[in-house]
């Protein structure tokens, strides 16, 4: 029997996914090998009887320019890996596991790959980094894949709301995907130029609470209206949700639900409902005549068609994946650099000490980061005390330094 590589994908979608299934397939079988994809991430592994599709030519030149993922995905994680069934890797004579998804697709595989060899079944493993949050440690000014996509998809429906607020003289509020950084509320907020942008990265000195992200909103607020702008936008990254502490949730005054440990179930939560209510209520309270209307963005920009760039991006990770293989590399995840060429990143590299993969954040200190806040945004600074009396009775508390300590 020839020899086989199987391909699957875990976690949520990215644009992009079918280019780098579609790549993979097309490079392998050209070179001989059977390429099998499994649907429902790694749960067919742990199936008695795994069923997997044959993937050939003319199934990846189908998919590769979709959107979305021809394999189904799933957050599927096992608990044991000695229930994998090796048989399938037997009898298929597969000689590669190549994963699509993110750290804990990747920290899985490699315990799999490492019990299979423990037990004289030679299978490398590859993985190829997916997120459209930005967030994974690549080579300062490597995108991961689907990323710029998303902010472009993102970027659309940022300009229409924007245009919709112009044109009603309303605020909206858009709350943007992203767990733990602000890649993608700060892309699509300065691509779109929103006056005023909100990442956890900006708290690097002062503490991030709903007070301070009310207190900032409503410096863009007042700061466009002494310009003579009764309208505006705030791209806010969800990621600051997971900043605060639990004590900080509960006295919101937000009606969240809670889970067995008491802990706020944030994925029920619309965040741009809760900020957009916390927002109005502030200027309900200082008589400022200013509606907001909350946006969420989200689902709606995760299975985007792949524009240029991650058409690119995907074909030569897919391409990658063999580039390793065939040099003999396991156990690591494929990072195209800047000029083009595929390398290995290691996890162990890239980890910190419990292997948990290190987020990589916004870059405050980076020239265009510190560009678009210094001469984008509108917030209140110390020259705007006197005409901000009109609207605060304390414009130096809506100082947007000052609350982030800058």
């Amino acid at each position: 029997m020839r020899e086989s590589v199987v391909v699957l994908c875990g976690g949520g979608p990215a644009p992009g996914m079918n280019t780098v299934v579609g790549s993979i397939t097309k490079v392998f079988d050209k070179n001989g090998y059977r390429v099998l994809g499994l649907h429902g991430g790694y749960s067919e592994l742990f199936s008695k009887e795994t069923k997997f599709q044959e993937l050939d030519f003319e199934f990846a030149d189908e998919i590769f320019k979709k959107g979305g993922s021809q394999l189904t995905m799933s957050r599927f994680k096992p608990s044991r890996v000695e229930d994998i069934n090796m048989d399938f890797f037997i009898e298929n004579n597969i000689k590669l596991l190549i994963t699509v998804g993110g750290d804990d697709t990747a920290s899985t595989a490699n315990r799999i790959a490492t019990y299979l060899n423990d037990n004289h079944i030679a299978v490398k493993n590859i993985h190829v980094p997916k997120t459209i949050d930005n967030d994974l440690p690549l080579p300062e000014g490597v995108p991961t894949f689907g990323y710029n996509t998303a902010k472009s998809a993102g970027t659309e429906i940022a300009n229409t709301i924007y245009e919709d607020a112009k044109t009603s003289k309303n605020w909206f509020v858009l709350a943007a995907m992203g767990r733990e950084a602000g890649h993608l509320a700060f892309g699509i907020g300065a691509s779109a130029h929103y006056p005023m942008i909100i990442i956890p990265e900006m708290f690097n000195k002062a503490e991030l609470t709903f007070e301070n992200i009310i207190r900032l909103s409503v410096s863009s607020i007042v700061k466009r209206k002494i310009l003579g702008l009764d309208y505006g936008a705030i791209s806010i990254s969800e990621g600051v949700f997971h900043f605060f502490s639990d004590d900080e949730i509960k006295n919101s005054g937000i009606n969240f639900t809670y889970d067995a440990h008491g802990h706020p179930e944030l994925y029920a939560v619309s965040k741009s409902h809760v900020f957009a209510s916390l927002i109005q209520k502030r200027l309900q309270k200082l008589e400022i005549g200013v509606k907001t209307r909350p946006v969420e963005l989200g689902f709606e920009i995760r299975c985007a068609r792949p524009i240029g760039y991650d058409l690119t991006l995907c074909t030569l990770l897919g391409l990658g994946v063999y580039k390793l293989f065939k040099e003999g590399e396991t156990a690591c995840m494929v990072c195209v650099d800047s000029i083009g060429d595929a390398t290995p990143l290691y996890l162990k590299d890239v980890a910190d000490e419990s292997g948990r993969v290190k987020a990589r954040l916004v870059n405050m200190d980076a020239q265009n980061t510190k560009a678009v806040i210094e001469h984008n945004l509108h917030y209140i600074t110390e020259d705007d005390y006197i005409a901000a009396k009109k609207y605060l009775p304390n414009p130096e508390d809506y100082d947007f330094r000052k609350i982030l300590k800058m």
